[in-house]
């Protein structure tokens, strides 16, 4: 049994260090090097494993879980500068990465004995968050992106009546659109120096360039070549965005989650099927 708890708090942090030149500091950090600070509301979801107690029927009391994370996360973390105000980031860059790993060292140990600590995700932005999976020592990056595209569900080598009956409304002659929600995950080591999995701004550019760029504002069926003759369910288009950006990023792609409506997403992974 796994249980998952969130929580959220606003710190501040910059990627600079004083013992560096400006022209050092730019260097390493690139566009986000900046002697000043700038702030997150993060969210925090802590993961623990156990067995259900016969006599409670938990695996853990989750009052004792929120005890931990006000003790450990909240009072180190929240309304606080990291770069000044944690002593371990006074001298290692506040990454999402490098926040994870150091809060997997300080919960661990912290926490009830009967709950193990098995994964900590945590989101700097709606967009952008880090996955650190202690069963597999495993740390993973996800971005997400929009793209708004149109097409139409339609078997050509199906009678008309087979299609409506599979397609419904999606078959439409004149198509249909979406704005879909199109998350990344890239996986392996943060860059000892940085923290960072990899560059963020070139995962974006390839992303951009492969799939976003390519794709939004475009009828998938007449405008996409890779589309040509394939039936285009979010299915097929997520194991094409994944095909489109496996060897082409900064980093090993681990999976794609394809968002087609708020309740509709479709995910291929590295380990596909």
């Amino acid at each position: 049994m796994i249980l998952t708890r969130k929580v959220m708090f606003s710190a501040g942090h910059r990627y600079w260090f004083s013992h560096l030149l400006p022209e050092e500091n730019k260097a390493l950090f690139g566009p986000w090097a900046s002697p000043f600070n700038h702030g997150h509301n993060f969210t925090l979801l802590a993961s623990v494993t156990g067995q259900i107690d016969s006599e409670t029927g938990m695996v853990v009391n989750i009052k004792r879980i929120d005890d931990v994370l006000k003790a450990v996360v909240l009072s180190a973390f929240d309304q606080k500068s990291l770069n000044d105000e944690v002593p371990h980031f006074q001298s290692r860059a506040p990454s999402t990465e490098n926040i994870l790993l150091y809060l997997r060292e300080v919960l661990i140990p912290a926490l009830p004995p009967e709950a193990t600590l098995v994964e900590l995700e945590l989101h700097e932005l709606p967009t952008l968050w880090a996955t650190l999976d202690l069963r597999t020592e495993t740390m993973t990056l996800t971005r997400s992106y929009e793209f708004a595209a149109s097409h139409r569900l339609h078997a050509p080598a199906l009678s008309h009546e087979r299609n409506v009956q599979l397609y419904g409304k999606c078959n439409n002659p004149a198509g249909h659109g979406h704005n879909y929600v199109l998350e990344v995950t890239v996986e392996g080591d943060p860059d000892p120096e940085t923290g960072f999995l990899c560059d963020l701004g070139a995962l974006d550019e390839a992303v951009e360039r492969e799939v976003v760029d390519r794709y939004d504002h475009k009828n998938l069926d007449v405008d996409i070549p890779e589309f040509a003759g394939k039936i285009t369910t979010s299915e097929v288009v997520a194991l094409e965005i994944f095909s489109r950006l496996e060897g082409h990023l900064p980093a090993k792609l681990a999976k794609v989650k394809l968002w087609e409506t708020a309740r509709n997403a479709f995910e291929v992974s590295a380990s596909r099927p």
